[in-house]
């Protein structure tokens, strides 16, 4: 990144987890804002917090699945990157608009560009696909396909968001094309472990 684009690192310093402030149902945004934990933004964000953490999920999964080999090595750095940029596209949904500080961490055009760039050179090592796939195939595939299925809850909830306040066009653009890489990643861990998808069969069981 730019020099203007490197963000502040993180100032924390917990000691207590529970603090009781939020026993009355709200919680402060990052720019201080008390809302009900029920606010778009808080449900977004949430959701967020949701995905990162269910593409941890799929890192261990490769970690078991790699115990025989380094074929997929290189998509557990990949994930990893990925839990680190939801966490700053997170701080940024929760702010209000036109409080989002200089150095904030946030996503940033570079990090979707990166992402298509990979999105092309895997798909480029896949068979056209002839039907839809279902999840499965593998336990690491089926993690992919949730962490697809969140990146899209996620990406329904911030474009409610944007609608109401506007703003968010990166987060957007970069959970759109995330739910995108999931799909192709899902793919190409089934061919580099030998496994077959399982292709969607309308007529199955008549």
């Amino acid at each position: 990144m730019m020099a203007e684009e490197v963000f502040r690192e993180p100032r924390l310093s917990l000691h207590r987890i529970y603090t009781r402030t939020g026993d009355a149902g709200d919680t402060r945004l990052v720019n201080g804002r008390r809302v009900r934990k029920d606010d778009p933004k808080v449900a977004a964000y949430g959701i967020v917090d949701e995905l990162i953490a269910v593409v941890g999920r799929a890192r261990e999964s490769l970690r078991a699945a790699e115990s025989g080999g380094a074929a997929m090595a290189p998509l557990g750095d990949v994930l990893l990157r990925v839990q680190h940029e939801l966490f700053n596209l997170g701080s940024e949904i929760a702010t209000d608009p036109g409080e989002l500080g200089p150095q904030q961490p946030r996503v940033v055009r570079a990090q979707v560009e990166r992402l298509e760039a990979e999105i092309d050179a895997m798909n480029a090592d896949l068979e056209p696909l002839t039907s839809f796939v279902l999840p499965g195939g593998s336990a690491l595939n089926a993690d992919l396909h949730v962490c697809r299925t969140v990146c899209r809850r996620a990406e329904r909830a911030v474009v409610s968001l944007a609608a109401s306040e506007g703003c968010l066009e990166l987060p957007l653009q970069y959970l759109n094309r995330l739910s995108d890489a999931l799909f192709v990643w899902s793919r190409w861990v089934c061919q580099r472990g030998g496994e077959p998808e399982a292709l969607w069969q309308p007529n199955i069981g008549r």
